[in-house]
């Protein structure tokens, strides 16, 4: 046993704020009132129904996280947003089409009830996308100020004890990082002068930060992988985390791709392909937007294979990712995934995966999971990237110069040792003595 960190208690109500109210965090909002409503349990969410072994095998104890971390209860959550296009949670649910109507008629008074804030919105970021509730300001230090002014609006009018903001809204386009990004002053003094590569969700993560609001960035878009906004975390002693939900298709890579390392069978081509007809898959149609979600995409494999490392076995892997917006599936996009490997003397083989996903239903508890396990991080004195959220996202963000994990077990068990160590307990290295 070690000392245990000083975590504040989850006392209060806890305000989750997401920029974006469309498929992703209408859903959630929905599967959250709905399990407060039927007791039912909240599938795929780790904190809520995962359990976590302490000590050795024998002593038995395996509470679950929600048991063993002092985590903000579902029924202390408060949700608010902003959104270009929907006036509240319904409407954005309705016409997102992921849930029946039936499963939202029970509802439906408490999702219209949250309603949506206008946006900071610019459309160079989002072509696919005409915003039409956004904000009157039109300089961006302005448009800080307004968040800032939400921000503690919605707090105040809340009652909530705290906050928490997690990015649920459209891919930005592409972009890499410029001069108004390497400090906070050159990033302040950018957002004065109207600069031109300040995107929205920067303004977002600004403004959070500036308020004391943890952010975790829950799409591909350069938001919090910027030093000013490193810079800005650390000084202010937020956490953020981030990038890009890992849902179906990079799920599906991180859980296989370790599998063939595991047993050194080797890899020459990895092509996936995905249809998909939500708002996302519309955004995603547009080149610029699309770059930004095939660079999160294709940076999974090379650290979990160290090509580096076993050149005659990954060194030269063809990776094709698309994307295809196909209106009529909706929500319930489609991954097909062919893999060629060689095994034995090099012979070939292949792997054919099919999935039929709902993209809403799997970001839905990672969305709960953030918000839950950030406030639990700023209740614990943390600051700069977590990277121990690294098992969320498909580009995770790394705290330091090494670079980031993919490897989903390894995130797994960097998550629940960091649980441990906060909680005093020793870390589980699964050696035969544990």
């Amino acid at each position: 046993m070690t000392s245990p960190r000083a975590i504040e208690p989850a006392q209060g109500k806890l305000g989750v704020l997401m920029p974006g109210l469309g498929a992703v965090a209408s859903t959630f909002i929905a599967g959250v009132l709905h399990a407060r409503k039927t007791g039912d349990a909240p599938l795929g969410s780790v904190s809520q129904m995962a359990h976590i072994r302490l000590g050795r095998r024998e002593d038995n104890r395996n509470p679950r996280i929600k048991e063993f971390v002092p985590l903000a209860g579902l029924d202390d959550l408060v949700f608010g947003g902003w959104d270009p296009l929907s006036p509240n949670v319904l409407e954005a649910a309705t016409t997102a089409g992921v849930m029946k109507d039936a499963d939202l008629a029970a509802i439906s008074g408490e999702l219209e009830g949250i309603v949506a804030m206008d946006a900071v919105f610019e459309q160079k970021w989002v072509s696919r996308i005409d915003g039409v509730r956004v904000k009157s300001e039109t300089n961006k230090w302005e448009q800080a100020e307004a968040l800032m002014t939400d921000i503690e609006t919605f707090r105040v009018e809340n009652e909530c004890d705290r906050l928490v903001m997690v990015w649920c809204a459209s891919t930005e386009a592409f972009q890499e990082a410029s001069d108004v990004h390497r400090s906070i002053d050159s990033f302040e003094a950018g957002l004065k002068e109207n600069d031109t590569n300040i995107s929205p969700s920067q303004i977002y993560a600004y403004a959070a930060l500036m308020s004391g609001v943890p952010f975790a960035n829950g799409a591909p878009n350069l938001t919090t992988d910027l030093p000013c906004i490193v810079e800005l975390s650390e000084r202010e002693g937020v956490p953020i985390c981030g990038k890009d939900f890992k849902t179906g298709q990079t799920l599906i890579k991180t859980l296989i791709a370790p599998g063939l390392k595991s047993r050194m069978l080797g890899i020459r081509g990895w092509y996936s392909t995905n249809i998909l007809g939500n708002r996302d898959g519309e955004v995603l149609d547009a080149p610029e937007n699309f770059q930004t979600k095939e660079n999160s995409k294709l940076g999974v494999l090379d650290t979990i294979l160290q090509p580096e490392v076993y050149p005659s076995l990954y060194g030269n892997i063809d990776h094709k990712v698309r994307i295809d917006y196909y209106p009529p599936r909706g929500d319930e996009k489609e991954g097909w995934d062919n893999i060629d490997i060689f095994g034995w003397l090099g012979y070939p083989m292949q792997i054919k995966i099919n999935l039929l996903a709902r993209d809403s239903i799997l970001a839905a508890p990672i969305v709960l999971d953030l918000a839950l396990f950030m406030d639990l991080a700023s209740r614990a004195g943390e600051s700069g990237v977590q990277e121990w959220l690294s098992f969320y996202f498909k580009a995770p963000q790394a705290s330091g110069p090494a670079k980031p994990e993919h490897d989903i077990f390894i995130q797994q068990t960097k998550m629940k040792n960091t649980l441990r160590e906060w909680m005093g307990e020793i870390p589980v290295t699964h050696s035969e003595a544990g």
